[in-house]
C-alpha cells in the first residue's frame, strides 16, 4: 500500500529522528543505521519491495562512483605531503612570514591550502602535529593556534572544490567548478577570518585548557623541542631536510590549477577541438587528482629519497582509515535516493514551493537539518543535494547553481555536536570538556554556517 502526501513527510521525519537516536543514543555504526533506516523508510512509504534495495544500491553506487576515487586520491596526496615533511615546510615558512605574533593567521592559511584535497578529519590529523608544535614554540594557547586551523579546514570542506563534499554538490547542481571555486573563496575567506583568528582571539581568553595534554606529548618528542621546530624537526623523527616551499605548494595546488584551467577551456580554445578536450580531460577532478598524486610520487617521494616500496606502503597505509567514512557517505547517498524514489523528495518540494522559500534558503535549511540529525557535514551535503537539486531546477525562481552549492555547503556546517566524529576528534586532541567543545568548536561551525548563508545571499543580489 502506497503512502501519500503529509504521511510521507511524517515518515521522513520519523526516519531522521530514528537515525539520530540510533547513532547518538544506541551508538550503532552510522553506515548500518543508514542502510536499516533507508530500507524501513522504503517499506513504510509503500515502495515495491523488490525496488527498495535496488534504489538504495543505485544511490549508494552513484555517490561512491565518484567520491571513492576523490577520497582515495586526496588521501594519498595528503599522506605523501605528510611523510615528505611538506606540511611541516608550509607551516614553518608561514610562521617565519607571519611572525609569531600573527601565528593564528598563518594557521588559517595553512589549513585552507592543506585542506583542499583531503577530508576534514584527514586534514585535521595532518595539521594537528603542526598546531601542537607551534603552540609550544610560541607559548600560546592551543585554542589560539588550533581554532583558526579547524575554521580553515571547515570552510574548505563545505564551500570550496576540489574538496570531495563540495565537488559532489557541484555535480548534483550541474554547477561550473571554476565559478564555484571563485565564489567559494569570496564567501569562504571572510567566514574563515571571523570564525577562525577573530573568534579564537576572543574565546581563548575565556577558556583555559589543562596544562598537560597527553596527545600533544606524542607529537612533541624530545628531539622536537620548542626551539628547533622552526628548523623542521618532525616529532620523534631525526633531523632531515624538507621539500622546498615552492614545490610543496605547487604539488598541493596542482589539482586546483588543473580544474580551473579545465573549466576555462572554452575561453582558450574552440569547443570540440582536441586542445579543448585535453584541457577538459585533465581538468576532470579524478584526472586532476591522479595527476597530482603521480607528481607527488616524484616531488614528495623519489626526490626526497623514498624508494618505490616505501611509496607503495604509504599509499596502502593511508586508505584504511578512510574506508569507514567512504562507506558512510555512500550510504548517505543511498538514503537520499530512497527519499527520492519513495516520493518523499517530491512532497518536500511541494511544501517548499507552497511556502515560497527561496531555493538558497531551502538548500541551507535541508542541509542544516540533516547535519544536526546525522552529524556528518558530508552526508548532509550529499543527501541535501539529492533532495534539493530537482527542486531548485524545477522552481519558479532560478538561482545560479554555484550559489546553490555554497548555500547547501553552509547549511551542512551548522552546529557540530555529539553525533559528529569531528566533535570528538577536536575535544580529545585539544583536551577539552564537552562543554568547552560546545563553546568553541560548535559555535565556530555555526558562525561559518550562518555567515556563509548571509554572504551567499549578498552574492546572489550582486550577480
Amino acid at each position: 500500500m502506497e503512502a501519500h502526501g503529509s504521511m510521507l513527510l511524517i515518515y521522513a521525519l520519523i526516519a531522521i529522528a530514528l537515525l539520530i537516536l540510533m547513532i547518538t543514543r544506541f551508538k550503532v555504526y552510522p553506515f548500518l543505521v543508514l542502510i536499516i533506516v533507508s530500507l524501513l523508510l522504503g517499506l513504510v512509504a509503500g515502495m515495491p519491495m523488490q525496488t527498495i534495495v535496488k534504489s538504495f544500491e543505485t544511490g549508494n553506487g552513484n555517490t561512491l562512483g565518484h567520491i571513492a576515487i576523490v577520497v582515495g586520491l586526496g588521501t594519498m596526496l595528503g599522506k605523501m605531503m605528510a611523510e615528505s615533511g611538506g606540511a611541516e615546510r608550509i607551516a614553518t615558512t608561514l610562521i617565519n612570514w607571519f611572525g609569531e605574533k600573527h601565528i593564528h593567521w598563518a594557521m588559517m592559511v595553512v589549513a585552507i591550502i592543506v585542506g583542499l584535497p583531503v577530508f576534514f578529519e584527514v586534514g585535521f590529523v595532518l595539521l594537528i602535529p603542526i598546531a601542537f608544535n607551534v603552540a609550544k614554540r610560541t607559548n600560546k594557547s592551543l585554542l589560539l593556534v588550533g581554532l583558526p586551523m579547524v575554521a580553515g579546514l571547515s570552510v574548505v570542506h563545505g564551500l570550496i572544490p576540489p574538496h570531495p563534499a563540495a565537488l559532489l554538490a557541484v555535480q548534483a547542481y550541474h554547477a561550473d567548478i571554476g565559478k564555484t571555486i571563485a565564489y567559494g573563496l569570496i564567501v569562504g575567506i571572510p567566514c574563515a577570518i571571523v570564525a577562525g583568528p577573530l573568534f579564537a582571539l576572543l574565546i581563548s581568553r575565556h577558556i583555559k585548557l589543562p596544562k598537560d595534554n597527553p596527545l600533544a606529548a606524542q607529537f612533541l618528542g624530545s628531539d622536537a623541542g620548542g626551539d628547533n621546530v622552526g628548523n623542521g624537526v618532525r616529532a620523534n623523527a631525526p633531523q632531515r631536510d624538507l621539500p622546498g616551499f615552492g614545490i610543496t605548494l605547487f604539488t598541493i595546488l596542482l589539482p586546483v590549477i588543473l580544474m580551473l584551467v579545465g573549466s576555462w577551456a572554452d575561453l582558450v580554445f574552440e569547443p570540440k577541438t582536441l586542445p579543448n578536450d585535453l584541457l577538459r580531460f585533465f581538468g576532470n577532478t579524478d584526472v586532476a587528482l591522479l595527476t597530482a598524486v603521480l607528481v607527488s610520487f616524484w616531488t614528495f617521494g623519489a626526490s626526497r629519497g623514498f624508494n618505490r616500496e616505501q611509496i607503495q606502503k604509504f599509499c596502502g597505509e593511508c586508505l584504511a582509515p578512510i574506508a569507514g567514512i567512504t562507506l558512510i557517505v555512500g550510504a548517505g547517498g543511498g538514503f537520499g535516493r530512497v527519499l527520492m524514489d519513495s516520493g518523499i523528495s517530491k512532497e518536500i518540494t511541494n511544501v517548499a514551493t507552497a511556502v515560497h522559500l527561496s531555493p538558497l534558503m531551502f538548500g541551507w535549511l535541508v542541509a542544516a537539518m540533516i547535519r544536526l540529525a546525522t552529524g556528518s557535514a558530508t552526508v548532509a551535503m550529499t543527501t541535501a543535494c539529492g533532495i534539493v537539486a530537482p527542486i531548485a531546477a524545477a522552481g519558479a525562481v532560478q538561482v545560479k547553481p554555484e550559489l546553490m552549492v555554497l548555500a547547501t555547503g553552509s547549511g551542512s556546517l551548522i552546529f557540530s555536536h555529539v553525533n559528529d566524529g569531528g566533535f570528538w576528534l577536536i575535544k580529545e586532541y585539544f583536551g577539552m570538556t564537552v562543554g568547552q567543545t560546545f563553546k568553541t568548536w560548535s559555535l565556530l561551525e555555526t558562525i561559518i554556517s550562518v555567515m556563509g548563508l548571509g554572504l551567499t545571499f549578498a552574492l546572489a543580489a550582486v550577480l
